[in-house]
Protein backbone atom coordinates (compact mmCIF):
# COMPACT_ATOMS: atom_id res chain seq x y z
CA UNK A 1 0.00 0.00 0.00
CA UNK A 2 1.25 3.36 -1.09
CA UNK A 3 0.45 6.48 1.65
CA UNK A 4 1.03 9.76 0.24
CA UNK A 5 1.78 10.17 -3.62
CA UNK A 6 5.35 11.70 -3.67
CA UNK A 7 5.95 14.40 -5.75
CA UNK A 8 8.09 13.19 -8.82
CA UNK A 9 5.09 10.39 -8.88
CA UNK A 10 2.34 12.43 -8.36
CA UNK A 11 3.53 14.15 -11.29
CA UNK A 12 4.48 11.36 -14.04
CA UNK A 13 0.38 9.37 -13.01
CA UNK A 14 -0.88 13.06 -13.09
CA UNK A 15 0.02 14.00 -16.20
CA UNK A 16 -0.85 10.91 -17.51
CA UNK A 17 -4.38 11.40 -16.40
CA UNK A 18 -4.56 15.05 -17.38
CA UNK A 19 -3.82 14.21 -21.23
CA UNK A 20 -7.52 12.40 -20.22
CA UNK A 21 -9.12 15.09 -18.75
CA UNK A 22 -8.32 17.34 -21.34
CA UNK A 23 -8.99 15.12 -24.37
CA UNK A 24 -12.67 13.98 -22.94
CA UNK A 25 -13.57 14.73 -19.20
CA UNK A 26 -13.43 12.04 -16.50
CA UNK A 27 -16.31 9.85 -17.96
CA UNK A 28 -15.04 6.92 -15.02
CA UNK A 29 -17.42 6.83 -11.96
CA UNK A 30 -21.16 5.37 -10.42
CA UNK A 31 -23.79 6.80 -8.20
CA UNK A 32 -23.67 5.78 -4.82
CA UNK A 33 -26.45 3.57 -4.00
CA UNK A 34 -26.19 2.93 -0.71
CA UNK A 35 -29.97 3.28 1.53
CA UNK A 36 -28.36 6.01 4.19
CA UNK A 37 -30.26 8.67 6.50
CA UNK A 38 -29.50 11.15 7.97
CA UNK A 39 -27.75 10.87 11.53
CA UNK A 40 -26.32 13.82 13.49
CA UNK A 41 -25.08 15.28 10.19
CA UNK A 42 -27.89 15.86 7.27
CA UNK A 43 -30.84 16.03 9.22
CA UNK A 44 -33.46 18.00 6.57
CA UNK A 45 -31.63 17.03 3.59
CA UNK A 46 -29.81 19.78 3.19
CA UNK A 47 -28.69 18.68 0.24
CA UNK A 48 -31.87 17.51 -1.66
CA UNK A 49 -31.36 18.13 -5.16
CA UNK A 50 -27.78 18.66 -5.28
CA UNK A 51 -25.32 16.48 -8.06
CA UNK A 52 -22.45 16.23 -6.21
CA UNK A 53 -19.20 14.38 -7.35
CA UNK A 54 -17.00 13.15 -5.32
CA UNK A 55 -13.28 11.75 -5.88
CA UNK A 56 -9.66 10.48 -4.01
CA UNK A 57 -6.69 9.33 -4.59
CA UNK A 58 -6.21 5.54 -5.17
CA UNK A 59 -4.55 4.21 -1.58
CA UNK A 60 -6.52 2.82 1.25
CA UNK A 61 -6.62 5.93 3.35
CA UNK A 62 -7.57 8.41 0.73
CA UNK A 63 -10.75 5.60 -0.82
CA UNK A 64 -11.79 5.35 2.96
CA UNK A 65 -12.03 8.78 2.79
CA UNK A 66 -13.96 9.45 -0.27
CA UNK A 67 -15.79 6.96 0.86
CA UNK A 68 -17.08 8.74 4.25
CA UNK A 69 -17.28 12.13 2.40
CA UNK A 70 -19.52 10.56 -0.40
CA UNK A 71 -21.91 8.39 2.26
CA UNK A 72 -22.32 11.88 4.37
CA UNK A 73 -23.30 13.51 1.18
CA UNK A 74 -25.62 10.98 0.47
CA UNK A 75 -27.32 10.92 3.66
CA UNK A 76 -27.67 14.56 3.30
CA UNK A 77 -30.03 14.00 0.32
CA UNK A 78 -27.43 14.50 -2.20
CA UNK A 79 -27.22 12.70 -5.78
CA UNK A 80 -23.51 11.31 -5.51
CA UNK A 81 -21.21 10.70 -8.24
CA UNK A 82 -18.61 7.88 -6.92
CA UNK A 83 -15.65 9.02 -8.67
CA UNK A 84 -12.99 8.35 -6.01
CA UNK A 85 -9.54 6.40 -6.89
CA UNK A 86 -8.11 8.78 -9.36
CA UNK A 87 -4.47 7.95 -9.67
CA UNK A 88 -1.86 10.55 -8.41
CA UNK A 89 -2.25 13.67 -6.88
CA UNK A 90 -2.33 15.69 -9.36
CA UNK A 91 -4.52 13.90 -11.75
CA UNK A 92 -7.20 14.28 -8.06
CA UNK A 93 -6.32 17.64 -8.01
CA UNK A 94 -7.02 19.09 -11.64
CA UNK A 95 -10.30 17.04 -11.19
CA UNK A 96 -11.30 19.00 -8.50
CA UNK A 97 -9.99 22.42 -10.06
CA UNK A 98 -11.66 21.86 -13.35
CA UNK A 99 -14.64 21.46 -11.68
CA UNK A 100 -14.84 17.81 -13.32
CA UNK A 101 -15.46 16.60 -9.79
CA UNK A 102 -16.47 18.42 -6.88
CA UNK A 103 -14.88 17.12 -3.51
CA UNK A 104 -12.57 14.83 -2.24
CA UNK A 105 -10.39 14.74 0.54
CA UNK A 106 -6.66 16.29 0.27
CA UNK A 107 -3.34 16.99 2.57
CA UNK A 108 -2.16 20.49 3.18
CA UNK A 109 1.32 19.51 2.81
CA UNK A 110 0.37 17.79 -0.90
CA UNK A 111 -1.35 21.73 -1.23
CA UNK A 112 1.90 23.55 -0.03
CA UNK A 113 4.19 21.63 -1.83
CA UNK A 114 3.03 19.94 -4.56
CA UNK A 115 0.41 21.66 -6.23
CA UNK A 116 1.37 25.32 -4.79
CA UNK A 117 5.24 24.69 -5.28
CA UNK A 118 6.42 25.79 -2.19
CA UNK A 119 9.79 24.19 -1.03
CA UNK A 120 9.57 25.40 2.64
CA UNK A 121 6.44 23.95 4.76
CA UNK A 122 5.14 25.85 7.56
CA UNK A 123 6.11 23.93 10.92
CA UNK A 124 2.51 24.78 12.66
CA UNK A 125 -0.45 22.74 11.36
CA UNK A 126 -2.61 25.59 11.65
CA UNK A 127 -0.82 28.12 9.82
CA UNK A 128 -0.13 25.68 7.23
CA UNK A 129 -3.63 24.90 6.52
CA UNK A 130 -4.55 28.79 6.44
CA UNK A 131 -1.71 29.21 4.17
CA UNK A 132 -2.80 26.59 1.95
CA UNK A 133 -6.55 28.18 1.96
CA UNK A 134 -5.34 31.70 1.44
CA UNK A 135 -3.18 30.69 -1.88
CA UNK A 136 -5.71 28.39 -3.18
CA UNK A 137 -8.46 30.75 -3.17
CA UNK A 138 -6.96 31.84 -6.45
CA UNK A 139 -7.36 28.96 -8.66
CA UNK A 140 -10.69 28.53 -7.70
CA UNK A 141 -10.42 25.74 -5.05
CA UNK A 142 -11.74 26.16 -1.08
CA UNK A 143 -10.04 24.13 1.42
CA UNK A 144 -12.54 23.89 4.41
CA UNK A 145 -11.54 23.28 8.20
CA UNK A 146 -8.66 20.68 8.58
CA UNK A 147 -8.93 17.33 10.57
CA UNK A 148 -6.15 16.62 13.32
CA UNK A 149 -5.43 13.52 11.25
CA UNK A 150 -1.98 13.77 9.92
CA UNK A 151 -0.26 11.27 7.09
CA UNK A 152 3.81 12.25 7.58
CA UNK A 153 6.81 10.50 8.28
CA UNK A 154 7.78 9.20 11.51
CA UNK A 155 10.26 6.67 13.26
CA UNK A 156 9.14 3.78 14.87
CA UNK A 157 9.62 0.53 16.88
CA UNK A 158 8.81 -2.54 18.31
CA UNK A 159 7.87 -3.04 22.19
CA UNK A 160 10.59 -5.12 22.88
CA UNK A 161 12.61 -2.19 21.69
CA UNK A 162 10.98 1.04 23.30
CA UNK A 163 11.37 -1.19 26.67
CA UNK A 164 14.65 -1.95 25.87
CA UNK A 165 15.50 1.78 24.84
CA UNK A 166 12.83 3.71 26.42
CA UNK A 167 13.17 6.48 23.31
CA UNK A 168 9.62 8.64 22.94
CA UNK A 169 11.05 11.09 20.83
CA UNK A 170 13.27 11.98 17.87
CA UNK A 171 15.41 14.05 20.29
CA UNK A 172 15.67 10.87 22.34
CA UNK A 173 16.70 9.07 19.02
CA UNK A 174 19.42 11.46 18.68
CA UNK A 175 20.97 11.49 22.15
CA UNK A 176 21.07 7.22 22.05
CA UNK A 177 22.89 7.64 18.99
CA UNK A 178 25.36 9.51 20.48
CA UNK A 179 25.80 7.52 23.20
CA UNK A 180 25.45 4.08 21.62
CA UNK A 181 25.91 4.91 18.06
CA UNK A 182 25.22 0.64 17.06
CA UNK A 183 21.81 0.72 19.11
CA UNK A 184 20.33 3.24 16.65
CA UNK A 185 19.61 1.14 12.96
CA UNK A 186 17.45 2.28 10.48
CA UNK A 187 15.49 0.45 8.02
CA UNK A 188 13.73 3.25 5.60
CA UNK A 189 12.82 3.59 1.63
CA UNK A 190 15.28 4.51 -0.49
CA UNK A 191 13.42 7.34 -1.36
CA UNK A 192 13.12 8.53 2.08
CA UNK A 193 16.74 7.95 2.24
CA UNK A 194 18.00 10.57 0.18
CA UNK A 195 15.34 13.16 0.20
CA UNK A 196 15.53 16.31 2.01
CA UNK A 197 12.54 16.34 4.13
CA UNK A 198 13.55 12.73 4.56
CA UNK A 199 16.74 11.16 6.63
CA UNK A 200 19.29 13.47 5.54
CA UNK A 201 17.16 16.61 6.66
CA UNK A 202 16.11 14.73 10.16
CA UNK A 203 19.68 14.49 10.99
CA UNK A 204 20.57 17.68 10.27
CA UNK A 205 17.52 19.29 12.41
CA UNK A 206 18.31 16.76 15.49
CA UNK A 207 22.00 16.51 14.93
CA UNK A 208 22.27 12.89 13.83
CA UNK A 209 25.21 11.31 12.42
CA UNK A 210 24.55 7.82 11.43
CA UNK A 211 26.83 5.82 9.94
CA UNK A 212 25.45 4.20 6.74
CA UNK A 213 26.15 0.35 8.07
CA UNK A 214 23.34 1.33 10.89
CA UNK A 215 20.89 2.32 7.68
CA UNK A 216 19.37 -0.19 5.63
CA UNK A 217 17.27 0.66 2.58
CA UNK A 218 13.73 -1.42 1.83
CA UNK A 219 10.44 -1.51 0.44
CA UNK A 220 7.80 0.33 2.58
CA UNK A 221 5.86 -2.98 3.57
CA UNK A 222 9.02 -4.46 4.08
CA UNK A 223 9.78 -1.84 6.61
CA UNK A 224 6.83 -2.49 9.13
CA UNK A 225 7.56 -6.02 9.44
CA UNK A 226 11.71 -5.78 9.66
CA UNK A 227 10.84 -3.15 12.44
CA UNK A 228 7.88 -5.46 14.23
CA UNK A 229 10.36 -8.32 14.24
CA UNK A 230 13.33 -5.99 15.83
CA UNK A 231 16.02 -6.35 12.71
CA UNK A 232 16.19 -2.78 12.42
CA UNK A 233 15.58 -0.66 16.13
CA UNK A 234 13.80 1.81 14.06
CA UNK A 235 11.89 1.86 10.78
CA UNK A 236 10.30 4.30 8.79
CA UNK A 237 6.69 4.82 8.73
CA UNK A 238 3.91 6.52 7.78
CA UNK A 239 1.37 7.97 11.08
CA UNK A 240 -1.68 6.88 10.05
CA UNK A 241 -0.59 3.63 8.47
CA UNK A 242 -2.95 0.84 9.97
CA UNK A 243 0.34 -1.65 10.34
CA UNK A 244 1.66 0.79 13.45
CA UNK A 245 -1.90 -0.64 15.50
CA UNK A 246 -1.77 -3.80 14.07
CA UNK A 247 1.71 -4.83 14.69
CA UNK A 248 1.78 -2.87 17.98
CA UNK A 249 4.69 0.06 16.71
CA UNK A 250 5.73 2.39 18.58
CA UNK A 251 5.93 5.80 17.02
CA UNK A 252 8.79 8.23 17.73
CA UNK A 253 6.85 11.68 18.54
CA UNK A 254 8.70 14.93 15.92
CA UNK A 255 9.32 16.98 19.02
CA UNK A 256 11.08 19.35 16.61
CA UNK A 257 8.61 19.31 14.17
CA UNK A 258 10.50 18.91 11.33
CA UNK A 259 8.32 16.64 9.05
CA UNK A 260 6.15 18.87 7.14
CA UNK A 261 2.50 18.68 8.06
CA UNK A 262 0.03 16.59 5.65
CA UNK A 263 -3.25 17.24 7.41
CA UNK A 264 -6.71 16.08 5.67
CA UNK A 265 -8.98 18.34 4.62
CA UNK A 266 -11.97 18.59 2.56
CA UNK A 267 -11.00 20.38 -0.38
CA UNK A 268 -14.47 21.26 -3.18
CA UNK A 269 -14.40 23.28 -6.14
CA UNK A 270 -15.59 26.79 -5.30
CA UNK A 271 -18.02 26.68 -7.69
CA UNK A 272 -19.51 24.20 -6.77
CA UNK A 273 -19.28 24.93 -2.63
CA UNK A 274 -21.25 28.09 -3.81
CA UNK A 275 -23.72 26.23 -5.70
CA UNK A 276 -24.43 23.99 -2.33
CA UNK A 277 -22.89 25.72 0.01
CA UNK A 278 -24.05 23.37 2.62
CA UNK A 279 -21.84 20.40 1.48
CA UNK A 280 -19.27 22.56 4.09
CA UNK A 281 -21.84 22.20 7.16
CA UNK A 282 -22.35 18.27 6.24
CA UNK A 283 -19.11 17.67 6.05
CA UNK A 284 -17.66 19.85 9.24
CA UNK A 285 -18.03 17.72 12.28
CA UNK A 286 -17.05 14.25 11.00
CA UNK A 287 -13.92 16.05 9.59
CA UNK A 288 -13.27 17.05 13.46
CA UNK A 289 -13.48 13.54 14.65
CA UNK A 290 -10.34 12.35 12.12
CA UNK A 291 -6.91 11.75 14.06
CA UNK A 292 -4.37 9.43 13.30
CA UNK A 293 -6.10 6.91 16.17
CA UNK A 294 -9.29 6.57 13.77
CA UNK A 295 -7.25 6.43 10.78
CA UNK A 296 -4.79 3.94 11.78
CA UNK A 297 -8.19 1.95 12.94
CA UNK A 298 -10.19 2.25 9.39
CA UNK A 299 -7.04 1.30 7.26
CA UNK A 300 -5.95 -1.44 9.49
CA UNK A 301 -9.34 -2.83 8.46
CA UNK A 302 -8.88 -2.50 5.25
CA UNK A 303 -4.61 -2.88 4.56
CA UNK A 304 -4.55 -5.89 7.42
CA UNK A 305 -8.21 -7.30 7.56
CA UNK A 306 -8.93 -6.75 4.09
CA UNK A 307 -12.32 -5.33 3.96
CA UNK A 308 -13.97 -3.06 1.52
CA UNK A 309 -12.78 0.40 1.83
CA UNK A 310 -16.43 1.84 1.26
CA UNK A 311 -17.91 -0.72 3.72
CA UNK A 312 -15.61 0.55 6.52
CA UNK A 313 -16.33 3.92 6.17
CA UNK A 314 -19.91 3.34 6.38
CA UNK A 315 -19.88 1.23 9.31
CA UNK A 316 -17.15 4.15 10.75
CA UNK A 317 -20.27 6.80 10.12
CA UNK A 318 -23.00 4.53 11.50
CA UNK A 319 -21.21 3.53 14.73
CA UNK A 320 -20.31 7.22 14.96
CA UNK A 321 -24.01 8.47 14.29
CA UNK A 322 -23.50 10.27 11.71
CA UNK A 323 -25.59 8.71 9.42
CA UNK A 324 -28.54 5.95 9.54
CA UNK A 325 -29.12 2.98 7.51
Amino acid sequence: MRYRVRVAAAALSGLTLLAGLSGCGLTSGSPLVDDVHPGSVGQGEPLKGADITVASKEFTEQLILGAIMGIAFKAAGADVLDRTGIQGSIGAREAIKSGDADAMYDYTGTGWITYLGHSTPIPDPQEQWEAVRDADAKNGVTWLPKAALNNTYALAMNQANYKKYGTKTLSDVAALAEKDPGAVTLCVESEFANRADGLPGMEKKYGMKLPAKNITQMDTGIIYTQAAKGTCTYGEVFTTDGRIKAMHLTVMDDDKKFFPNYNASPVINSKALKKYPKMAEVIEPITKKLNNTVAQDLNSKVDVDGQDPHDVAKDWLVQEGFVKE
